[in-house]
């Protein structure tokens, strides 16, 4: 059973889902997340080829980082792929869309394949292409809408089908589809006049996951003041009306503790986490990679070694999959189970990762495992982890997790 719990107590809005009862994701605005999925039109400042990229002037303190393959719309007539000099110029306006935010002394991130987000499909002036959801499992349902959105794509565009439209009709697409060519119209209109400057900007927190997580597998949405359940009514009212009994009000109660919510995040900023089974998870965190080592613990199972380490290794990969999400945790991900003797049991606990990830909606990639027994996969990062946002690093041991021992017992 899958729920979404809104609380606006604290002063601003907080988002947590929950699933089987357990908090898998939260939500709030961390700083520069406003910007992801704004579209803007940018003056090149500056074209890099020894780093393939160029940065972009889109009106922000930071210029805006352009890779060259978030930059390559078309390779030439002769299938060459381009480099960046022979794509972008100094001075050259062009029209992107922020993938992820700023971040430190970065500025944020841009590509050129600029998508519009709407209620059922996801619209791609830029790209021929069309799509499904991998969300959508059953065959025939997918195939149904592949089979509708193949006849409603305008020529030169693509089209991509959201969780969402599961059970829609043509006349809901149709009618989500006219919506998004319209503010395509709206934002090519504003790209006439001269840059840089914004020509779109997302939805805010609440309207966004009304749009993005509110579908049809969602038993229940919980509020917990009444301005906010109106507020929620009125979006669904033009969204999805649908949906407005499965709307809860929930007053004088902390929504954030009585779910477990609040225990949970605590939870996750910690390095250790223990499993049901005595074994543990510890994390360890860098700017682009993160090492997961798992343990045995306090676990010693009822009969062979085998056996005990396999149930530890499934445990811990359902709940890595969950802290994934929980912690939102992106960019290259290594995993170290513990050691399994047969070549079966490796592929059981791979397979118990992949079916936890399933439930995941960012992009993950499993690449297998290594010569040395490592699990390497990697996770879209689009918005700072559950850490960035709620830590800083310790002025004294500036974020290595050590003090220096007293100055008798060492070399200064």
């Amino acid at each position: 059973m899958r729920e979404i719990i809104i609380s606006t107590a604290s002063g601003r809005t907080r988002v947590a889902v929950i699933e089987n009862h357990v908090p898998v994701e939260v939500y709030f605005e961390p700083p520069g997340a406003e910007l992801v999925g704004s579209i803007y039109k940018g003056k090149v400042e500056n074209v890099l080829p020894g780093i393939e990229a160029a940065f972009v002037n889109i009106g922000l303190e930071k210029n805006a980082f352009l890779h060259v393959h978030d930059a390559r719309a078309v390779a030439d007539g002769q299938g060459r792929k381009l480099g960046i000099e022979e794509l972008l110029r100094p001075g050259q306006e062009v029209v992107v869309q922020v993938v992820k935010g700023p971040f430190k002394t970065k500025g944020p991130r841009v590509t050129t394949h600029v998508t519009i987000p709407g209620r059922y499909l996801v619209l791609a002036p830029m790209v021929q292409h069309t799509g499904v959801s991998r969300r959508i499992g059953l065959p025939s349902e997918r195939e149904r809408l592949r089979q509708l959105v193949a006849k409603l794509c305008p020529p030169g565009m693509g089209l991509i089908v959201r969780t969402a439209a599961e059970g829609v009709g043509e006349a809901e697409l149709e009618h989500d589809l006219v919506n998004l060519l319209k503010l395509w119209d709206e934002i090519r209109a504003k790209a006439r006049e001269p840059g840089p400057r914004l020509l779109f900007r997302d939805v805010e927190l609440l309207p966004r996951i009304l749009r993005d997580f509110f579908t049809a597998d969602v038993a229940r949405l919980v509020v917990d003041s009444p301005a906010l359940q109106v507020q929620v009514l009125e979006i669904l009212d033009e969204m999805e009306p649908g949906l407005k009994d499965r709307v809860y009000l929930e007053t004088g109660r902390n929504l954030m503790e009585v779910y477990g919510v609040e225990q949970e995040v605590k939870r996750a900023l910690k390095r250790r986490v223990w499993l049901k089974c005595g074994g543990y998870i510890v994390f360890d965190q860098a700017e682009a990679l993160t090492v997961i080592d798992v343990n045995t613990g306090k676990y010693v199972g009822s009969q062979s070694l085998e056996e005990t380490v396999v149930k530890a290794n499934i445990e811990a990969a359902q709940e890595i999959a969950r802290q994934l999400r929980l912690r939102n945790i992106g960019g290259i991900i290594i995993i170290d189970f513990i050691d399994m003797l047969e070549e079966k049991h490796r592929q059981e606990v791979l397979d118990a990762l992949e079916e936890a990830l399933r439930q995941d909606r960012v992009r993950f990639h499993i690449l297998g495992i290594t010569k040395l027994g490592l699990v390497e996969l990697t996770r879209k990062k689009i918005y700072p982890s559950l850490a960035e946002m709620l830590l800083k690093p310790c002025p004294r041991c500036e974020g290595t997790g050590r003090v220096q021992v007293d100055k008798g017992d060492s070399f200064h």
